[in-house]
């Protein structure tokens, strides 16, 4: 059945009547149209019902006020809402294809983005949360059916980093879910869209993106490693001329963070409550572009070779490569992720 249009009379007072409307794609957990005013085109999201709906519009709405604070336009403008309809109405942005490089302008806006939160915004949003004992356990429940020997030092060594990423200092503004497609490319720049999941953290936990290969995204991306480089250069330069200051912490944390989530092997609907690391032995699955075995074998090399030659993660560093070896030995017509986005 077509979703009516929500354009109630706190829309219409500012706004006027709507022209024509025209409903775009999005995730099953919120309605989006494009719409004609008499002003200029804007666009409609809706937040749909669901146990999270309030907390999620929430999310959205302050992550966009907070952003509108940036120094050059980080997300598209907000026009109007109307809370009791979970509604938000946006500028509306004409997406071009992305460059093949779109990944260096990706993380400069994603940097600003992030330079937008204070320490003063401490609870507008929830604090990021990493990975917890449990996901380390499931981590090292999997390398035993794997029957990749587990070095005597890794279990602390997980648990150091566990306790490591919940200590993690850092006020940023995150977005929960930087992935190709909630980034719009405009003649103006990039700007970010959908912040349902938004929460203030450390940058890192979003920088990592970049290497582990988007974890939270239906289409994983591993960019060759000069363009990487590039990228996470434009990062730092772009928080450095934001906040003034170097951009502290330990990337490698923070990958090797994303690594233990289990519940980054599945679209949103599925997490939580489910151990998915457990579940890789037995089946594969296919989410976007790419299997959960694709997902696990790209991000246990990433880690396995940012930790190599580190005295505190060595142990980590030796079982993601038995892992992966395993991994690949038993699946071997397991492909690399790709190193483009759709």
């Amino acid at each position: 059945m077509r979703s009516r249009l929500p354009w109630g009379d706190a829309l219409r007072a500012g706004l006027g009547a709507p022209g024509r409307s025209r409903r775009l794609s999005s995730s099953p957990r919120s309605r989006v149209w494009r719409v004609e005013t008499a002003g200029a085109p804007v666009v409609v999201k809706q937040i749909v019902d669901g146990p999270d709906a309030d907390e999620r519009y929430a999310r959205e709405l302050a992550a966009l006020r907070l952003a509108a604070g940036a120094a050059a336009p980080v997300v598209p403008a907000l026009l109007r809402t109307d809370p009791g309809a979970r509604v938000l109405v946006l500028e509306h942005l004409d997406h071009r294809r992305p460059r093949d490089d779109w990944i260096v302008d990706h993380a400069a806006a994603l940097a600003r983005l992030h330079a937008v939160g204070r320490p003063e915004h401490a609870g507008m949003l929830p604090r990021q949360q990493g990975p917890d004992e449990a996901d380390a356990a499931s981590f090292l429940g999997l390398a035993a059916a794997l029957d990749a020997p587990v070095p005597r030092s890794a279990p602390g060594e997980l648990d150091d980093l566990v306790h490591r990423l919940a200590r993690a200092p850092g006020h940023a503004l995150l977005h929960g879910d930087p992935c190709p497609g909630n980034d719009l490319h405009t003649a103006e720049g990039t700007r970010f869209i959908d912040f349902e999941q938004a929460s203030l953290g450390s940058g890192l936990v979003e920088l990592a993106y970049l290497r582990i290969g988007f974890p939270t995204c239906w289409c994983v991306t591993a960019a060759a490693r000069p363009l990487l480089e590039r990228a996470e250069a434009a990062y730092r330069t772009a928080w450095r001329t934001e906040t003034g200051e170097e951009l502290h912490g330990d990337l490698t944390d923070a990958c090797a963070g994303w690594l233990l989530r289990g519940d980054a092997l599945v679209e949103r609907a599925h997490r939580g409550g489910t151990d998915h690391l457990a579940r890789i032995p037995v089946r594969d699955w296919k989410w976007g572009t790419v299997t959960a075995r694709q997902r696990l074998v790209h991000r246990l090399g990433v880690v396995g070779r940012m930790t190599a030659g580190q005295n505190h993660l060595g142990g980590l560093s030796a079982l993601c490569t038995r892992m992966c070896g395993r991994m690949l030995t038993r699946w071997p017509t397991l492909r690399p992720v790709p190193s483009q986005r759709p």
